[in-house]
């Protein structure tokens, strides 16, 4: 008499679209069941904030190529929409499966989820089995001597250093073994996750190509011929000097131990490779703050700055968006957001300054701009450098930095190139007025074509008045702690 065929297992895709190094998949493929992957469209993940509509469209494609992978070992990727329990509840009747498998999710809405779904189907007797994969750390276990969460990146990233090297990635599995019936799914389009009329994400896929190929083609093309010189090449938006991985990791299409394994054994200078993976640390801390400050997207770290009164100007906060703002590295740095859906990380830090610190605007907005139009936007990082910006998050940029647009231009973009790409209706200045079309002698101006308040907007604010002003209201807050 032939032993019964194990019961299927659902096999729960979230913000780790890939196959390589998933611990999840690895398990699934080795139990020895029938594996149902399945992704699911939460409304939670709307109200939560956690998906905003430029990350939609990544998401779209990338759910398009993990179904093609998918089907290359013989499996299929499974889409529903609506809330996660009843339709993980739905398709456990429907494929009989006794075991629902997945990673962890460390964002306190997708955690609370999470628990509740693993309760509820234990209760119905199936089983969950959940993964550790998506940081190179668990914000439960690692903390101070103390016994609390870090507060300061530096010692962070020590005791992350300490404590060894991170475990080797695993392998992507040569098949996937398939139920013999499979449950309805519903078609990606149907999603409506792509922008129409207009279609203003036309011009991603001039820089993007979503997906774990992509991914892994680009930490190797980064490797060989951006790493070199990482260290200071970073700062300037002009150069091709950062890896433009982060949307990638944004979804899990790729996961930090590949890219910090990848990275093990190279010919570079030290100062570049540490560089590196404290760009990789520095997201882990974000996620180590927000495990144990879930409201830090919404609240001040440091409660001291609630009394700040930011000023409330919808026109203000509109040209900040547009690019509009007279300050050619700001506009430059905004247009690039819109029409890609990303933006140089130096540059992030010089428009949020701008908004926060120029024009007094609470960072709370430019953060829901940021997460709405950003492809790589991550629930951790958003809230916690908008905060660091602001002098309201932990170990932030204290209250008196306050970034100098134009001289941040003048310093990191020397030449204008980056400017010029984005904000072309000044390109006919040369390198001395390029950050400065306001002080532009007029026979330079109409050379250029441009004719201020008309063709190119002057300053919305003067940043040395407006610095004044921001000076004097952190300061009274300082007087007052």
């Amino acid at each position: 008499m032939s032993a019964q065929a194990p019961s299927a297992a659902l096999l729960w895709f979230r913000k780790d679209l890939r196959l390589d190094d998933n611990l999840a998949l690895i398990a699934a493929a080795r139990s020895g069941r029938p594996i149902v992957p399945v992704y699911i469209l939460d409304p939670n993940d709307r109200r939560s904030g956690s998906l905003g509509a430029a990350q939609d469209w990544w998401l779209h494609h990338s759910l398009a190529a993990l179904g093609d992978r998918l089907q290359a070992l013989g499996s299929r990727l499974v889409i529903r929409q609506g809330e996660a329990l009843p339709q993980l509840q739905d398709l456990c009747r429907q494929t009989g499966a006794r075991k629902l498998v997945c990673n962890r999710r460390y964002d306190p809405p997708g955690a609370t989820i999470d628990k509740a779904v693993s309760a509820a189907l234990a209760d119905d007797g199936i089983e969950t089995e959940s993964h550790a994969g998506q940081l190179l750390h668990d914000p439960a276990r690692l903390l101070t001597g103390s016994g609390g969460p870090y507060r300061v990146y530096t010692p962070f990233w020590k005791t992350l250093e300490r404590s060894g090297e991170p475990r080797e990635p695993v392998e992507a599995p040569a098949n996937l073994a398939a139920p013999s019936t499979w449950p309805p799914s519903e078609k990606l389009e149907s999603l409506g996750l792509l922008p129409r009329k207009p279609d203003w994400a036309s011009a991603f896929s001039e820089v993007w190509t979503p997906g774990e190929a992509a991914a892994l083609e680009k930490l190797e093309t980064f490797l060989e011929d951006g790493l070199d010189g990482y260290e200071t090449g970073r700062d300037f938006p002009a150069k091709p000097a950062t890896s433009l991985l982060s949307p990638h990791l944004a979804l899990g299409e790729i996961s930090p131990y590949r890219i910090w394994h990848a990275t093990r054994g190279l010919k570079v200078s030290s100062g570049d490779l540490v560089r590196f993976r404290k760009e990789l640390a520095w997201r882990e801390f974000c996620y180590h703050l927000l495990f144990h400050f879930p409201e830090l997207a919404d609240k001040n770290w440091n409660n001291r700055f609630d009394d700040l009164r930011w000023h409330s100007n919808e026109k203000t906060f509109r040209r900040w968006t547009e690019g509009n703002t007279g300050y050619p590295i700001v506009d430059a740095g905004m247009r690039q957001l819109w029409r890609h859906g990303f933006m140089h990380n130096r540059v992030r830090m010089i428009t949020a300054s701008f908004l926060v610190k120029d024009l007094m605007i609470d960072w709370r907005e430019g953060e829901r701009w940021f997460r709405e139009t950003l492809v790589d936007a991550d629930p951790a990082s958003n809230g916690a450098n908008w905060q660091w910006v602001a002098g309201t998050g932990a170990d932030a940029s204290p209250f008196f930095r306050i970034f100098n647009p134009t001289l941040q231009g003048e310093k990191f973009d020397p030449e204008g190139n980056y400017v010029r790409q984005f904000v072309p209706e000044i390109a006919g200045l040369d390198n001395k007025y390029i950050h400065r079309p306001s002080e532009s002698p007029a026979k330079a101006l109409e050379k250029a074509g441009i004719t201020l308040g008309e063709t190119y907007p002057r300053p919305i604010v003067d940043h040395g008045k407006a610095r004044t002003v921001a000076l004097a209201a952190y300061g009274a807050l300082k007087e007052k702690s």
